[in-house]
């Protein structure tokens, strides 16, 4: 993503690639997220959806990778929320 910020294409795909990487509410989902959340995957998305702002599949699957990578109610979850 950061390689290739303005490539539409390429931070609608890496997105949709997080919202899978980061989903699940067991421990395992919780540890890919967290992984995901400590290597930059929210700045990462944040930083497509500010790029991208038209274009409605980046803010669609931007917006579903943050909810994904934020959805967890334990101590670490909550601080992703931040």
């Amino acid at each position: 993503m950061q390689a290739h910020p303005q490539v539409e294409d390429v931070q609608e795909m890496s997105c949709r690639a997080l919202t899978n990487v980061c989903c699940g509410t067991d421990a395992a989902g919780r540890a890919r997220s967290h992984r995901a959340a400590a290597a930059g995957a929210i700045q990462a998305v944040v930083a497509a959806l500010q790029a991208h702002p038209q274009v409605a599949e980046v803010q669609q699957h931007g917006c579903a990778a943050l909810t994904n990578a934020c959805y967890s109610t334990d101590a670490a979850g909550l601080a992703r929320k931040q």
